[in-house]
């Protein structure tokens, strides 16, 4: 069995500096943090639904429909008919969204690479599947 407090305290020290990198990241973008994690998803999954949307950033849809206003009136995401079901409407980036969500990804690969600089593949691995194990909890 874990250290469950050591474990709590990790990954507390974890989110806070991540947060805080991210934070500081996004401020110089002149997007709000929860726009950045919207293009994010959007960026890594391609068009999604609305619902789609806010469970994978874990909101409401309500609250998301706030950040896709902004988005597609800054011009960074669009909606659009999906071509499966035209009753329903699928959110996706513009060009202008992608370059954000390349320009925002590069910059979580390369603190990625810093932060496992020191550690050996086989400890990347089992870190990888650690959190992805967790990750399927939430």
């Amino acid at each position: 069995m874990p250290n469950t407090e050591l474990l709590n305290q990790t990954i507390t020290e974890f989110y806070d500096k991540m947060s805080s990198w991210e934070q500081s990241v996004v401020k110089e973008t002149g997007y709000s943090l929860a726009q950045t994690h919207t293009i994010e998803v959007l960026g890594n999954f391609g068009a999604l639904r609305m619902n789609a949307l806010a469970q994978k950033l874990g909101i409401t849809t309500g609250t998301l429909t706030v950040q896709v206003d902004k988005l597609v009136k800054l011009g960074l995401m669009v909606r659009c008919a999906d071509p499966k079901d035209g009753r329903a409407t699928l959110l996706n980036l513009t060009e202008d969204g992608l370059a954000i969500h390349r320009q925002h990804h590069q910059l979580h690969v390369e603190l990625m690479q810093d932060l496992t600089l020191e550690m050996s593949p086989s400890e990347a691995e089992i870190l990888i599947s650690a959190m992805q194990k967790m990750n399927k909890l939430f």
